[in-house]
């Protein structure tokens, strides 16, 4: 191993792990939507790989478009800049439409009281809730639930700024054994500490007193998107 490979070596590692801690729309989207939906770990950890792959994806796909028809970093990184300014407004506006359908949700969903009356008992109420306690059975197509590949298609056009460099870099120097192990370790580093932080959130909820206000966790989870948007777009998050 040269000094330069090693450098760049330990670059990676630390750029992949940074943009991962300091970037909460990798991890706080999927608590979140995990936790209104009612996945369980597994189903969690599946779709945060799979949201990461994508993520990861696209960069990778952006720097060999870059080095198949030689276009420079700085304008592959003007591009991947651009696609940030983008995926913010819309990470932002899908927070702010899955917080207001929450609250239509959660709206539609109030506890109300209903009378009876039995002969042998008079009258008694109940409280009701007509979302949580009626079944129905329908047959034919599965209702499609949509707002969880609304946030893979984000993730899969979100950009991953640091790649592109690390990409171009050793492809510059015509080195793609170097390219390709580090693409690989950023990669693997970045969708693991994505993995391991949603990993560890999801069990700390569990141990969260918020029984009472599951009635609006899909109003809490659009505002944490919400919020995470407003950070990526005002403060770089």
């Amino acid at each position: 191993m040269t000094d330069e490979f090693f450098i760049l070596l330990t670059t990676t590692v630390s750029l992949a792990l940074l943009h991962t801690l300091t970037g909460p729309d990798h991890y706080i989207p999927f608590v979140v939507i995990a936790k209104a939906r009612n996945w369980n770990v597994k189903k969690t950890i599946l779709f945060t790989a799979l949201c990461g792959i994508g993520h990861v994806g696209s960069s990778v796909l952006l720097g060999l478009i870059g080095i198949a028809f030689g276009i420079a970093v700085g304008k592959l990184e003007f591009l991947e800049g651009l696609r940030g300014n983008i995926i913010s407004w819309l990470f932002t506006s899908f927070g702010l439409l899955y917080m207001v359908w929450g609250i239509r949700k959660a709206y539609k969903n109030k506890s109300h009281k209903h009378l009876h009356y039995h002969i042998d008992e008079g009258f008694h109420e109940h409280d009701h809730k007509h979302h949580e306690e009626h079944v129905h059975i329908h047959e034919g197509k599965e209702k499609v639930n949509l707002t969880p590949w609304i946030l893979f298609t984000i993730f899969i056009f979100g950009p991953c700024e640091p790649l592109i460099p690390i990409v171009m870099y050793p492809a510059s120097k015509h080195n793609y054994s170097e390219m390709i192990i580090l693409t690989i370790i950023f990669s693997v580093i970045t969708i693991a500490t994505m993995i391991v932080l949603v990993t560890a959130a999801s069990y700390g909820f569990k141990y969260l007193p918020i029984k009472k206000f599951e009635r609006y966790s899909h109003v809490l989870a659009g505002a944490t998107i919400f919020v995470c948007g407003i950070g990526m777009l005002f403060l770089g998050l």
